[in-house]
């Protein structure tokens, strides 16, 4: 079910109908963009057209954040679960072996990229990939990046590159590609290759995963999260207040 929050699409799905509608894309060869929205996204949409054109013209709008979740529930919008990227590429990849299908891992950079493959490998024996790209390539080099992915026969893209880099760069090729079902994973290869830790099931519960982001990183994380946070909060108070008067 698609609904609109804070003037973007968001599809309300489970993580078995998630996993269920990419199996059907990669059997049918029928593209599916796959787009994860957080509160950074929906922050940075609300300032930045070409981000929130990329949201509006995704085949499907994700819920990767509790704090999504809390929204559409200010909101008035039931049904809504966290689906997060990397858990939904985790269950994609077990599946991988299993159907036949070959996945292609873009980005990261070329040791982190090849540690995620190979814990990938040995965590889903039969995982064949499609293949493997580093993230660090400029724009004068896409065309060839996507010359090699579309000749590469993949079921399946994995993006693990920055928004809105990764977000541009789909919108740009998504039609070229010719790969079913296409997802932006962020940092997952970073926490699959063992760089990065995810913080505890009760944090992400609680919506409380960029606290564990500011621990581990502070120097870097603390002011980006307080700016967006807070921004994020005062659009909450907007959605309230606009249900309130509705």
């Amino acid at each position: 079910m698609r609904v609109t929050f804070l003037d973007l699409p968001v599809d309300i799905a489970s993580m078995q109908e998630t996993v269920d509608l990419a199996l059907d894309a990669m059997r049918t060869r029928r593209r599916m963009l796959h787009v994860a929205l957080n509160v950074a996204k929906a922050v940075r949409a609300s300032k930045e057209p070409l981000l929130k054109s990329d949201l509006e013209t995704a085949d499907f709008v994700g819920i990767d954040g509790m704090g999504i979740v809390i929204g559409l529930g200010l909101a008035g919008i039931k049904g809504a679960e966290r689906v997060a990227g990397i858990d939904l590429m985790m269950a994609l990849l077990a599946r991988c072996p299993r159907e036949g299908f070959r996945p292609y891992f873009l980005g990261a950079t070329p040791e982190v990229l090849a540690r995620a493959a190979n814990i990938a490998r040995k965590r889903f024996p039969g995982l064949e990939f499609a293949g493997l790209r580093d993230g660090y390539f400029s724009e004068e080099e896409e065309g060839r990046v996507v010359a090699a992915i579309r000749e590469s026969g993949a079921d399946s893209l994995f993006v693990g590159m920055p928004t809105p880099r990764k977000e541009r760069f789909l919108a740009r090729y998504r039609d070229e590609l010719n790969t079913p079902f296409i997802m932006g994973v962020g940092g997952s290869f970073d926490v699959l290759a063992g760089d990065v830790s995810r913080a505890p099931e009760w944090m992400q519960r609680a919506g409380l995963e960029w606290a564990h982001r500011v621990i581990q990183e502070p120097r870097r994380m603390w002011k980006r999260y307080a700016s967006t946070n807070f921004a994020y909060l005062w659009m909450l108070v907007g959605v309230l207040a606009k249900r309130l008067v509705g």
